[in-house]
């Protein structure tokens, strides 16, 4: 390749000698025009060192990129899970496979490298696309409202309980800005623009230039609804760029408007506030989640209902499952979670070596879950569920076999009727909002394909602990119930009279730091007509 490059060089340089001799016929014989050559030479030389430097420089970039990803590597690799437990590094982990390997492939290919270009084409199949980048910033926004974290705290990497030196730039903030905007989403594009804006004030470098943020930042804020903050923001847009193509017009429309209001108002102008922006400036606009505020509390940890009177109705105990054969040597030690609706925890559900085995089955397998749309019964992907899961049976492995066993004699109900044992493992920001797991009566086809009535029961089986977020929460009645590996919990969806539990509409809190793994059982009303019998009234 170096080779390669000399020989372009000096084809260069003789095609502009020859270009000069061409020019300059008989230069010999003059003195002065040989004094020209003198001055073509210099030229030349510094063309020649401009090339050179050119490409120094290159190969600096790239051995300084290759260093900084040698050293970052060498610890991702020691512990990938562990690494990807930090959504700070998975979220950077998309970006950089997404944008900054394809900036380097550019750069790389400013003069051709087939061997970097020949594994960057084997490998690109397997990389993260722009809806992955897109997705995981969404992730971290969404992690950033329900834990209540500032978007400082995210770019120094300063979350619950976790030392790290996962860190964001003003780049990266600035993109998770971008991203928040193009959605329409300003509330999120104001905090991160605010971020990348305050690195950038503190001295940090970036290649984003200030006037860019300004810009980005000052329209955002006027979404909001804070006309005096975006025109003072804009006017600092115009003391650094005077001929800046939107800012003097937007300047304009953001006074002329708020002219305009205080008269209508008949107020004073406030000017605006010098506390910077941050999280609480603004009110979050509303969604589709009505219980939204109570859920992510419940997630926080706040809000719980779990009152001394109720606490002292919970109970441990040894349960062998009405005296299983199999559970009367050792029966499950089994707790109280949640008295009505009755919530049970059972402890050494799962062995380490089961939980590997059933991960390893599954890891192949795992696909983005899916949910069931409630008008036409067929499972789709939705942005309120974010984890991948996979369905193991019995043929797959003797352990899937054991557990399904060991699920029905814990419970006294068959699983013959079961849904395969799902696997579900929840990334970055991962989450499953409020939900219920039976149909309801507006959806009566939703299981019909399989003819095993309804979801009656969940056996949820936690297969990691997770350093912080992750909990299971019913906002209904105020429960968290928090993952501890190797336990499993248990709740019926319907009562004996076969009417939905609509108490039961719990959710997956997304997991803040940590790699959520879990395994279900849904068991289905068909079969246990004489192992739960109907009650006399509807909520029996």
């Amino acid at each position: 390749a170096e080779e390669g490059r000399t020989m372009k060089c000096l084809v260069f340089i003789s095609w502009v000698l020859v270009s000069c001799l061409r020019t300059h016929a008989e230069v010999f014989t003059s003195i002065g025009q040989m004094t020209d050559l003198l001055y073509t030479e210099k030229e030349l030389v510094q063309s020649l060192r401009d090339y050179i430097k050119a490409e120094e420089s290159k190969l600096a970039a790239v051995k300084s990129w290759a260093n900084k990803l040698d050293a970052l590597t060498r610890v991702s690799t020691s512990d990938p899970e562990g690494y990807l437990a930090h959504p700070v590094n998975a979220y950077k982990l998309m970006k950089r496979l997404n944008t900054e390997w394809s900036e380097l492939e550019s750069l790389v290919l400013q003069n051709p490298s087939d061997g970097f270009i020949s594994n960057m084409s084997v490998h690109r199949q397997y990389f993260p696309d722009e809806e992955d980048q897109t997705g995981a910033a969404k992730a971290l926004m969404r992690l950033q409202d329900t834990y209540h974290l500032d978007s400082e705290a995210f770019s120094k990497g300063m979350l619950p309980g976790v030392h790290s030196n996962a860190v964001l730039t003003v780049d990266d903030c600035f993109d998770m800005g971008k991203t928040a905007y193009n959605d329409a989403d300003y509330y999120h594009a104001v905090l991160w623009f605010q971020q990348a804006l305050k690195q950038l004030d503190d001295g940090e470098e970036a290649a984003v230039s200030k006037a860019d943020i300004l810009d980005y930042l000052s329209y955002s804020v006027y979404q909001m609804g804070d006309l005096p903050r975006a025109i003072e923001l804009t006017r600092r847009l115009v003391a650094i760029d005077p001929n800046h193509q939107r800012a003097g017009g937007n300047l304009r429309y953001f006074e002329q408007l708020l002219m305009k209001q205080l008269k209508e108002s008949n107020q004073d102008y406030q000017p605006p506030s010098e506390e910077p922006i941050q999280l609480g400036t603004y009110t979050r606009p509303k969604d589709h989640l009505p219980e939204r505020e109570t859920y992510e509390a419940l997630c926080r940890g706040e809000g719980l209902q779990l009152t001394e009177a109720r606490r002292s109705r919970l109970f441990c105990r040894y349960h062998d499952g009405k005296r299983s054969p199999r559970l009367l040597l050792k029966p499950i030690k089994e707790e109280d979670e949640w008295d009505s609706p009755h919530i049970v925890r059972y402890l050494n559900i799962l062995s380490d070596q089961e939980i590997e085995k059933i991960k390893e089955l599954a890891k192949p397998r795992l696909a983005r879950a899916t949910v069931r749309d409630p008008k036409t019964g067929v499972l789709t992907t939705a942005p309120y569920r974010v984890s991948k899961s996979a369905w193991l049976e019995g043929e797959d492995d003797p352990v899937i076999d054991r557990v399904n066993q060991r699920i029905q004699d814990i419970t006294g109900l068959t699983v013959e009727t079961a849904e395969l044992l799902q696997v579900a493992n929840y990334g970055v920001g991962g989450q499953y909002e409020p939900h219920f797991d039976f149909s309801r009566k507006d959806e009566p086809d939703a299981f019909k394909r399989l003819g095993t009535g309804n979801r009656m029961a969940t056996f949820l089986n936690y297969m990691s602990d997770v350093e912080a977020g992750g909990a299971t929460v019913f906002p209904d009645f105020g429960a968290s119930i928090w993952p501890r590996k190797g336990t499993a919990v248990f709740w019926y969806n319907l009562f004996r009279s076969g009417e939905g539990d609509y108490r039961t509409r719990h959710a997956a809190c997304p997991v803040l730091v940590g790699s959520k793994w879990v395994s279900n059982k849904w068991i289905h009303e068909r079969g246990q007509e004489f192992r739960r019998p109907c009650g006399l009234t509807e909520v029996d």
